[in-house]
């Protein structure tokens, strides 16, 4: 996205090449950027803020809720109107965190009841600049906010009750755009303005490993004794290794290996080795840094040594599926033992490995399918999930991947 608001080409290595990421593509050519790929390596002519072209289609964003909510950003602030649509899961996720603040701005919508997609966007090129504070901590909301501010004449800011991933702050300054980022006093979030009608100028990109997808390796190894997994060039700032520091904190052998700097993020290889885990206490405030690692880290809890609680997870409700209520039938259905709270849950690990056995339904979302494939690993009876396509969404080649470490994952 940054790449197609630049001026001259983007050049992008390690993108992962998963349906969210081609489905942003597509969405951008067209809005008229010229995007290519050549195996590993992606070249993006941007058309600049503010000028994108009326879609001739409707624009199909797959499974991609973060590509759905900063793509509104940029629509949103174009003088046409345009028509946004997704899967069954993304159909289902609510979208009015976005349309509040953008009609706001100027912007106009319609959606279906709920608020959610399909939607079409009437946008302008007058938006308003604002000041909004978040009601919930939310990146996305807070990254499409800024794209649209970008096309807005004077500062838009945005408040963030507690601090989330802060990779777009960090790409608009890489890109050149003049953002200033301030704490908030008397709490943990920040005050992020951004300064519109910047003139955006193409970088060059070295995207690091993505620390929610090496989460699942890396978990696999913890519950499997014996394990010693590196997981090399995992993208480490410190918004999104909330897990990393709780699987420590569980008593996990983890160490952090050749940290280095890449694209202006820390980034280090990841050594695990199996070992007991134990149950922790998981505050509420560590919750926007590993909001998406929660499914995987029931699974380590349900192989820990003791009690687990987990705290602040309201926010798993609005995901691909209710996530909260999705990890829990899938704990039941395995012979986990578990209480689960309008925003908790807490399991009681046993020290040794679950019964297994159960048939897991994804609901069509990819972090639940992988995660309970993994906790399968080691249950007394093989974890089953009733699909398997989603992981495509966020993770091709999972399997394969998972199976050269030493696991059994095949389709029925």
């Amino acid at each position: 996205m940054f790449g197609a608001l630049a001026l001259g080409e983007t050049v992008i290595t390690g993108l992962l090449q998963g349906e969210d990421v081609l489905c942003t593509a597509a969405a951008l050519r067209a809005l008229g950027a010229q995007i290519s790929r050549e195996q590993d390596v992606w070249r993006v002519r941007g058309f600049g803020v503010g000028g994108g072209r009326e879609p001739q289609d409707v624009l199909d964003l797959g499974n991609s809720g973060t590509s759905a909510r900063l793509l509104s950003g940029i629509l949103a602030s174009h003088p046409f109107t345009s028509f946004m649509t997704g899967d069954g899961s993304l159909r289902r996720r609510p979208m009015q965190r976005v349309i509040e603040p953008l009609s706001r701005m100027g912007a106009r919508f319609q959606a279906r009841q709920g608020e959610r997609m399909p939607l079409a966007i009437v946008g302008t090129d007058e938006m308003v600049p604002i000041e909004y504070e978040l009601p919930v901590a939310s990146a996305q909301v807070k990254s499409c906010i800024l794209l649209a501010g970008l096309n807005t004449a004077g500062e838009t800011t945005v408040i963030e009750p507690l601090a989330t991933r802060d990779h777009t702050e960090r790409m608009l300054r890489h890109f050149g755009a003049e953002i200033r980022v301030a704490p908030v006093e008397g709490a943990t979030g920040k005050r992020i303005t951004v300064v519109g009608w910047p003139e955006l100028k193409a970088r060059d990109i070295a995207v690091p490993g993505d620390p929610s997808s090496a989460a699942f390796a890396v978990v696999a190894a913890c519950i499997r004794p014996g394990s010693d997994v590196v997981v090399e060039n995992v993208g480490l700032n410190p918004l999104r290794a909330g897990l990393y520091t709780t699987l420590k904190e569980m008593g996990a052998n983890l160490t952090f290996q050749n940290e280095r700097e890449v694209g202006g993020e820390p980034v280090a290889d990841l050594r695990v080795r199996g070992g007991g885990l134990k149950g922790v206490e998981v505050p509420a405030k560590r919750a926007p840094s590993m909001i998406d690692e929660y499914p995987i880290l029931a699974v380590a809890a349900s192989y820990a040594e003791g009690t687990t609680h987990m705290q602040g997870l309201a926010e798993l409700r609005a995901k691909e599926s209710d996530r909260l209520a999705s990890v829990a039938a899938g704990l039941d259905a395995n012979g986990v033992k578990y209480e689960m709270g309008p925003e908790s849950l807490t399991i009681h690990g046993t020290g040794g490995a679950p019964a297994g056995g159960g048939v897991v339904k994804t609901h069509l979302d990819h972090r639940i399918a992988m995660s309970f494939l993994v906790m399968g690993l080691g249950t007394g009876a093989p974890v089953a999930i009733d699909d398997g396509a989603p992981i495509e969404t966020s993770f091709p080649g999972f399997a394969a991947l998972m199976n050269g470490l030493g696991a059994k994952i095949e389709a029925a």
